[in-house]
């Protein structure tokens, strides 16, 4: 998925990219043999439409009606609901939200249907050659990757809306909008010419790529390379249109001279300004951000950083494909061992693309990678599970993280940000600077997406090894499937830059557990291994009620240790299911560290060039 503030391969990507939405005339096959050919093709595939209404927004239903006419009509049609949407490696189970279904011929006649399965609907056709499926689909819920429709808009996600017929992901289909009032349509389809308020897709895989927002939404467009970008912004916000056209214009600029290419005919930013996060699409993003968090200019920054994210991945796994990634199973998981470089790899790329930008400053930079450090460093889960495996794990883990997640997970985004920047140094380091990480993006575009191929994790390394000019088989070994704890300063220095650990809070005492006020109690949210609160039995959502005696929240439990030395006792008086009970501890030492990434004194002239190239300032 895209990036959460805080933070596939489809058939016609064979084709050149400018035909991605465009049909053969049908005048081009005019010999008999071809009408022959065409006409069984025609035959073989069903013609399927979608109308879409809102007539009671309040209601948070959307209308769905499904027409299939199809010359092979099975006896029994299967209709199937997506379990999941592509970005976003969960089960979300959308049928849940169906009801209402309802069956009938072209002649209005009932057909019998049932439902066999979680998300599939079985008509009996009786012979009919054209089906009318009917049902509604319950909206109340605005994320990224669900629907929501309220009497202010609709938004939603098609693999949360609309059914396919089982074995037909390659047949195209239709999209007709009956919006509500004078309601507005933005969406990265193609508009169907001389039919209002419709839209073509040309498989499945289009269709389910791509998010519609239904309201009276403000948008502005600018051009690149002379194609257009539009951005819509729906809900009232401290946002700047123009100045929004302007700057993101930068970002795109910026992928453009990575890739020397913009692999679209046009480009839609879908904002909702509620919420957080993004959901990455061919030739569209869906984004979510606090209405008012466009000032100041540190805010506006992060908005800026999930718009850089969410574009970069219009190469970076919506093209650069990881191997299972495309064809879509939408029944099912996916599982890939990529996502460590199709997510982490594109967050760090975010930042990258800001800096080039000129929107972040070399000292910003470095301070947000040394966050980065700072959090893994201090999430025991590094040495349980490697990228790889929370890659391939993300379909049961990283959307259900427990209290005991930072002791035996690691986020692909996060770690996988930092060994993909720890990549980039080793390969400008190991080619004096004549490659970098662009080189293997740019690799992996050529030599797969442009010959319709997805790439596998030996792929990945190869391009890389490719770039380098070296074995890399050792980083990859140890960082990428291994949990070995990250030698920073061994690329930090190729570029003249140094990682330095400081004391931070060492000395001070400590009781180890991350605390959080709620609904007026103070709640031990989760206990990280080798703790004092670990090694001496705290639990993760016992309520801490007092400390020697005085009621405990927060901001009190902070000052009250914050006086007190390492080794010292404490009192501490819980609640654990339910039942008050007192326990000795003894406060630990604080271990936790400060990082910052400074530049060495005496960096050899390579080391500056190097650095010269990576940040385009001198060191």
């Amino acid at each position: 998925m895209g990036k959460l503030i805080g933070r596939f391969s489809f058939a016609f990507l064979i084709l050149p990219l400018f035909l991605m939405y465009q049909e053969t005339p049908a005048a081009k096959d005019s010999t008999p043999k071809k009408k022959a050919v065409r006409a069984v093709k025609q035959a073989a595939t069903p013609e399927i439409s979608y109308t879409v209404s809102m007539s009671k927004p309040a209601t948070h239903l959307l209308e769905v009606e499904m027409r299939i006419r199809w010359n092979q009509m099975p006896t029994a049609l299967e209709l199937k609901m997506p379990v999941w949407t592509p970005g976003s490696y969960l089960v979300r189970e959308y049928a849940r939200h169906v009801q209402d279904f309802s069956s009938k011929n072209s002649s209005g006649g009932a057909l019998e249907w049932q439902k066999v399965n979680k998300n599939t609907w079985q008509i009996r056709t009786a012979g009919a050659k054209e089906i009318v499926a009917s049902y509604r689909v319950y909206a109340n819920e605005l994320t990224v990757r669900t629907n929501e429709l309220t009497d202010q808009h609709a938004f939603w996600n098609n693999a949360a809306l609309l059914m396919f017929p089982k074995d037909q992901l390659k047949a195209p289909s239709t999209v007709t909008v009956r919006p509500f009032g004078n309601w507005r349509i933005a969406t990265g389809l193609p508009a169907v010419s001389g039919s209002q308020n419709t839209f073509r897709a040309a498989n499945y895989d289009v269709l389910y790529d791509s998010p519609f927002e239904v309201s009276d939404f403000q948008d502005i467009t600018f051009t690149v390379q002379g194609k257009p970008h539009r951005i819509v912004m729906s809900g009232e916000g401290n946002y700047d249109l123009k100045k929004l056209a302007v700057d993101i214009a930068k970002i795109v600029e910026e992928c453009f001279e990575i890739f020397g290419e913009l692999p679209y005919e046009n480009y839609t930013f879908i904002t909702n300004l509620r919420g957080g996060g993004g959901l990455e699409h061919m030739n569209s993003t869906a984004l979510q951000f606090d209405r008012f968090g466009f000032k100041p200019e540190a805010r506006y920054k992060g908005f800026l950083g999930l718009v850089a994210h969410e574009f970069f991945h219009a190469w970076n796994v919506k093209r650069l494909r990881p191997d299972v990634l495309g064809p879509f199973d939408y029944e099912n998981e996916n599982y890939t061992k990529l996502l460590w470089f199709a997510e982490g790899g594109t967050e760090y790329y975010s930042n990258l693309i800001l800096r080039r930008a000129g929107f972040m400053t070399e000292r910003e930079f470095f301070a947000d990678v040394a966050r980065g450090i700072k959090a893994l460093q201090e999430r025991p889960g590094r040495f349980e599970t490697s990228l790889e495996e929370a890659s391939f794990d993300a379909w049961i883990k990283y959307y259900r993280q427990d209290e005991n997640a930072v002791n035996n997970q690691i986020s692909y985004y996060d770690k996988g940000a930092i060994v993909s920047m720890m990549l980039d140094l080793a390969i400008r380091s190991a080619s004096d600077g004549k490659r970098s990480l662009d080189d293997v993006f740019r690799t992996l575009n050529n030599d797969f997406f442009k010959k319709g191929k997805n790439y596998s994790p030996a792929d990945l390394q190869k391009a890389a090894e490719q770039a380098a000019g070296r074995s890399l088989e050792d980083f990859f070994d140890r960082y990428v499937r291994g949990e070995a704890e990250i030698d920073y300063n061994a690329y930090f220095g190729g570029l003249g830059l140094q990682l330095k650990e400081s004391g931070g809070a060492r000395g001070r005492a400590y009781i180890g557990g991350t605390f959080a006020d709620q609904d007026g109690r103070l709640i031990l949210r989760s206990v990280p291994a080798n703790t004092p609160a670990y090694e001496q039995g705290l639990s993760a959502s016992d309520q801490i009620v007092a400390v020697d005696g005085y009621r405990a929240n927060r901001e009190m439990i902070e000052k009250y240790i914050s006086e007190r030395k390492p080794g010292d006792k404490v009192r501490l008086t819980i609640f654990r299911l339910d039942q008050l009970r007192d326990i000795e501890f003894t406060l630990g030492n604080d271990p936790r560290r400060e990082y910052s990434i400074v530049k060495k004194e005496n960096a050899t002239a390579k080391e500056q060039g190097l650095y010269r190239s990576y940040m385009n300032a001198e060191l």
